[in-house]
């Protein structure tokens, strides 16, 4: 090794290869495990990582230098958008040439049993979809390896984050309500989550925005159609608003079977609006109106930050945040009275 490399700010693969005293494209094959470096080198070259910080656990675990190009993903198997997002980074994941190994979550099977189990397949990298996890426990994982956190607001030492604004989805919905001429907006919610107070937190602000804000109610709701159904079962004991946004697409399929069956016109008495633009929002008998996470963008971008860190292309971890799209369909009109 040449010594001490004199720098600022953390350090760089192209201090590893001044301190190995190698070519930085020497340092990246034997970051990657691709040919072209012998074992003498890659033990130099790992040696100079840790001496000088340079993302010393990563590098630790490719030691072995037999890499599997794994990357674990967690879904829960209850949640429609997480399926389509899945098809969508198995494509992206195909391209840049790794393997997806999937995890469930269910109602017997939690987040934490989900992650134990890809560590067991030495998975080379997490992505958690929607991850209810703490903070801490999110840390401790992104030590051993890159660990990317998708659809979840969260800082999170060493942990990557793809998301959609959340908060400006429920704005666009409500704008487009209002825009319609509704004033009685109804907000079904999601939970207790971090995902749902984002989404809750939109729906306020877009209704003060729009100086409706003595109209607003937040109904108590979830993430299913059963939710869904409880919350419009609430609703309907009272004067029914004009429109009614909810948490995301399963709870508004709730919300649109209970009224249905109680028969209430949709959207002729009361309009709504779901989140996440599903399959099944986009069907010609469901035609839901629902805010579009860009599933295809968010893989792409989830996909490419795993890869970056586990090739040592993105030294340090980013928050991406892309912009949500209002997807309007036929659950939506103006309203018959205007109060």
């Amino acid at each position: 090794m040449n010594g001490a490399v004199v720098r600022s700010g953390p350090p760089t693969m192209r201090d590893v290869a001044a301190t190995a005293g190698v070519s930085k494209a020497l340092v990246s094959i034997v970051f990657r495990g691709a040919p072209g470096a012998s074992e003498e080198t890659r033990a130099r070259v790992f040696a100079a990582a840790s001496s000088i910080g340079y993302r010393a656990n990563r590098t630790a675990s490719l030691l072995a230098l037999h890499r599997n190009k794994h990357l674990g993903l967690t879904l829960n198997v209850r949640n429609a958008f997480h399926g389509e997002l899945v098809e969508a980074l198995q494509s992206a994941a195909d391209e840049a040439g790794y393997e997806i190994v999937l995890s469930t979550v269910s109602s017997s099977h939690d987040e934490r049993r989900a992650v134990e189990t890809l560590l067991e397949f030495r998975c080379e990298a997490l992505v958690l979809l929607g991850s209810d996890l703490p903070r801490a426990e999110l840390e401790r994982l992104a030590a051993t390896r890159p660990v990317v956190v998708v659809g979840r607001r969260v800082s999170a030492t060493g942990v990557d984050v793809v998301r959609t604004a959340d908060d400006r989805g429920l704005e666009a919905a409500v704008g487009h309500l209002v825009s319609l001429g509704h004033r009685q907006i109804f907000h079904v919610d999601g939970g207790r989550g971090s995902i749902a107070a984002d989404r809750r937190r939109g729906y306020l602000r877009s209704m003060r925005r729009h100086g409706v804000a003595d109209q607003a109610r937040v109904v108590d709701g979830g993430g299913g159609e059963a939710d869904g159904r409880r919350a419009a079962d609430e609703l309907l004991r009272g004067p029914l608003p004009t429109a009614v946004t909810a948490f995301n697409d399963h709870a508004a399929l709730g919300v649109l079977d209970r009224l249905t069956r109680a028969g209430v016109d949709v959207p002729g008495s009361v309009s709504v609006t779901g989140y996440d633009d599903s399959l099944v929002a986009q069907l010609a008998a469901v035609d839901l109106t629902s805010v579009s996470q860009e599933a295809t963008v968010q893989a792409a971008q989830t996909i490419r930050a795993a890869v970056e860190r586990l090739e040592g292309t993105r030294p340090q971890p980013q928050q991406t945040v892309l912009e949500p799209r209002l997807v309007v369909r036929g659950s939506t009109a103006a309203p018959r009275w205007d109060d």
